[in-house]
């Protein structure tokens, strides 16, 4: 396609305008500057991400996951191709490495089929559960396709255990635990993947969104991973959002005072990993069922 045709393009940061008469007076304000802010919302997620140093990966947790690195520039090799990473715009020139993973959605499917079968567990309870369930009963490959859309969830992850070799479960608490522990698992192939790519390594993953208020997850993560992981904000993207419209205006002088806010003024937890060896162990069984 000619490039003639394309609109031009505005980088986060830029002031665009201003509110116009008539939303200034319907929303009760002045004509206050319009903002060209980080996006998609991932980009003004890792924004709020409260990371300092060059030595960590963020993960975007919710519905989906994202995880990736923030660099100075694309990597577009061999590799990249390979491990299906994707090279996005982020903010102040920088380029967001990063892979989509399914995320908490088999849960939530899992909870919304029990519940129409009758039982409304909350996720709390959910989380308590699996807490108490056996460990490593079980993988799945978090991003197989025939888990992308709704419907019978719980039906389809022991259609896949079956497929390879495992037992099915009909313990909610079970399912809902080997469904946390494959995603912790494939955090740990993305991570490795990541590190392969940049040849550097991660010291802290840094999780942001509501995906960190399943704290089961979280030590999962730290666990497979074997890195520190730091959780919060929930609301990351909104932290980041506003935190460039206030460097725009000159409220703020760099992205690292920005971050240096967010550590401020949010409650961070930080996970250590607990049981390495039984964990490295797990993983290769993982890479096999997977």
């Amino acid at each position: 396609l000619p490039l003639k045709i394309m609109p031009g393009i505005t980088m986060p940061g830029v002031v665009v305008g201003n509110l116009t008469d008539a939303v200034a007076k319907e929303i009760g304000c002045g004509k206050i500057p319009v903002i060209a802010v980080g996006s998609h919302d991932t980009a003004s997620a890792v924004l709020g991400v409260p990371a300092s140093g060059d030595r960590w990966a963020y993960l975007s947790s919710g519905t989906w996951s994202l995880m990736g690195v923030e660099l100075p520039r694309a990597i577009v090799n061999d590799k990249t191709f390979q491990y299906e990473f994707t090279n996005e715009g982020g903010v102040e020139n920088t380029i967001r490495l990063l892979k989509n993973i399914m995320g908490l959605w088999l849960v939530q499917e899992c909870k919304r089929q029990w519940q129409r079968e009758g039982q409304d567990l909350a996720y709390g309870e959910l989380a308590r559960m699996a807490a108490q369930a056996q460990p490593f009963f079980g993988y799945v490959n978090c991003d197989n396709s025939d888990f992308l859309a709704p419907g019978d969830m719980p039906a389809r992850i022991n259609k896949c255990l079956s497929q390879t070799g495992q037992k099915p479960t009909q313990d909610k608490g079970q399912m809902v635990r080997l469904v946390l522990e494959s995603l912790a698992l494939k955090y740990r192939s993305v991570l490795s993947a990541i590190e392969d790519v940049t040849g550097k390594s991660i010291e802290t993953l840094h999780i942001v969104g509501g995906g960190i208020q399943n704290e089961l997850l979280c030590q999962f993560t730290a666990d497979a991973t074997g890195r520190k992981v730091v959780t919060g904000p929930i609301e990351a993207t909104a932290s980041g959002n506003i935190l460039l419209q206030a460097k725009a205006v000159g409220q703020l002088k760099s992205i690292d005072e920005a971050r240096q806010v967010v550590r401020n003024s949010f409650e961070m937890k930080e996970y250590k990993p607990q049981n390495r060896d039984l964990w490295d162990r797990q993983y290769k069984t993982f890479i096999v069922k997977k």
